[in-house]
């Protein structure tokens, strides 16, 4: 059953983030049904969150998408090169956003290795953000998305993890961000060979 658009729209996002570990991310890309279960993930807290695109109320093009409300997708590339996908969640005006870092893949695996040209499956095939987008299909037409859509959406069915097997620990790749790099806003189901970067 997809998340209900309620699940989006609180004001915890770190939360959110958290409890989304264990839910089940699908696309549906020309007919083609792909997903798994979401592994690793990371909050970023808005406008006073110095690792966020929307720091300081920053307002362009690109994050425009973040300002709305929650219950979208927020889909940006990175480094020229990797689509990344974020849940855009709380309120409009909030711009808070999840990336999705990790998945274990469940669903349509042989067209996920297709699109990652893998002839045979590996942990990376969906260990990462920008992995996890394209094996998924995910770029950035899909962009402000709702997560309500046939295309691309969250479910539960059930699985959870309990605290002990869930790491929080420090966010990747945002040492610009000073002390809010050491915020532990990462998430990840502890000794899943899906998750990006272990920490040993």
């Amino acid at each position: 059953m997809k998340l209900p658009h309620s699940f989006y729209l609180g004001s915890d996002v770190v939360a959110i983030s958290k409890s989304l570990i264990g839910k089940y991310l699908f696309t549906c890309i020309n007919g083609l049904l792909t997903g798994g279960y979401i592994v690793e993930s990371e909050a970023y807290n808005g406008i006073i969150d110095k690792a966020s695109h929307a720091y300081g109320n920053r307002k362009t093009p690109r994050t425009q998408t973040m300002f709305e409300e929650g219950g979208i997708a927020y889909i940006y590339l990175c480094y020229g090169i990797h689509e990344m996908l974020n849940v855009v969640t709380s309120v409009e005006g909030q711009p808070h956003a999840i990336l999705i870092r990790a998945i274990e893949p469940t669903t349509g695996i042989d067209i996920m290795q297709a699109r990652r040209n893998m002839p045979v499956v590996k942990p990376n095939i969906t260990s990462g953000p920008g992995s996890v987008a394209k094996a998924l299909g995910i770029d950035r037409k899909l962009n402000g998305i709702s997560l309500q859509s046939d295309t691309l959406w969250i479910e539960d069915r059930g699985l959870s993890f309990n605290d002990e097997e869930i790491a929080a620990v420090p966010r990747v790749g945002v040492a610009y961000a000073g002390q809010d790099a050491l915020l532990p806003y990462r998430f990840y189901v502890k000794g899943n060979k899906y998750v990006s970067k272990p920490n040993k």
